[in-house]
């Protein structure tokens, strides 16, 4: 039986942890080489893509790409872990914010903005998880990253009697956590929040109607069909340039030799990787140009 090869979108559920997942579906599809893009908390659920076999290799640049959220933000009360599986630290008698107030307030963290990264996730701090000192009770410095929110709009707003559920969607760059924009969102209107639910709906430009919940994946195992299902490996790198390399060095490109910028069509004029194909459309690999030289070399290939 040839081993499986490409991204396999999962529907990841509640309740599961993303090695859960990649567990599951190494016993599934009999494999080990599987690696996933981007983890989810254990009650997020949504868009999680499996890499399998040699397609373990541009994860790193698949993680490159936004990522599409749809959350609901519970006004009036905050938690320790900024969702709502923590304990409530904070909470109002009542929320007075409007549906005009809250899509304004949503609409000012568009672009790029500053977080500081909630003590319930998996940053090292001198060499240790923050949610393994979270876990012991303590609460380290952290220091604030940037990134960038590149749509964010109020898909609902509901009123209950002493909190306010705001629904959105947002699209983002990697590195951003939903549940401190929840946070940030709630703080600007002055009100304690915590994250109340979260669904991951893009990533890696795929979106959550291409993926296969795991009885499907066992399902489309048992009938031999699974390979069908997956999504080749440079389709979920289409945000590098496609180049081809001439027929006379199509072989050189597979043996990882250096290329001449006159064999690759058309020319490499930066140094940002590029997916390469052969005049037949197959994908050989991922290469970039050398800035001292010219010369196009490899940087992980695939023979075909």
């Amino acid at each position: 039986m040839t081993e499986l090869e490409g991204i396999l979108a999962v529907h990841k559920p509640a309740g599961w942890t993303s090695h859960d997942v990649v567990a599951k579906v190494r016993r599934l599809v009999k494999m080990k080489r599987i690696g996933h893009a981007g983890t989810l908390d254990p009650e997020v659920t949504g868009v999680l893509p499996l890499c399998l076999g040699r397609a373990t290799r541009v994860v790193e640049y698949m993680q490159e790409l936004p990522k599409e959220y749809r959350a609901v933000l519970r006004l009036g009360l905050s938690t320790d872990t900024e969702d709502i599986t923590g304990t409530v630290i904070e909470s109002v008698e009542t929320v007075n914010v409007t549906k005009k107030e809250a899509e304004e307030t949503l609409r000012s963290f568009l672009g790029e903005i500053s977080q500081v990264p909630p003590m319930y996730s998996a940053v090292k701090v001198d060499g240790k998880r923050l949610y393994e000192l979270a876990r012991e009770g303590k609460t380290v410095e952290r220091k604030s990253r940037t990134v960038n929110i590149y749509e964010i709009e109020m898909t609902g707003f509901e009123e209950q009697e002493n909190y306010t559920d705001i629904s959105f969607r947002v699209l983002c760059s990697k590195g951003t956590y939903i549940r401190t924009l929840c946070v940030d969102i709630g703080r600007k209107m002055g009100l304690p929040s915590t994250m109340a639910k979260l669904m991951r709906t893009l990533s890696a430009g795929i979106s959550s109607n291409k993926c296969l919940t795991l009885e499907q994946i066992e399902q489309f195992m048992e009938d031999g069909t699974l390979s069908s299902r997956l999504i080749p490996a440079d389709e979920a790198i289409v945000h590098l340039p496609a180049h081809t390399v001439t027929d006379e060095k199509r072989n050189a490109a597979l043996q990882g030799q250096r290329l001449s910028a006159r064999a690759v069509d058309p020319p490499v004029d930066h140094s940002e990787c590029i997916r390469l194909y052969d005049r037949e459309d197959r994908f050989l690999g991922i290469f970039q140009r050398q800035e001292e030289t010219g010369a196009v070399v490899p940087v992980k290939v695939f023979s075909v």
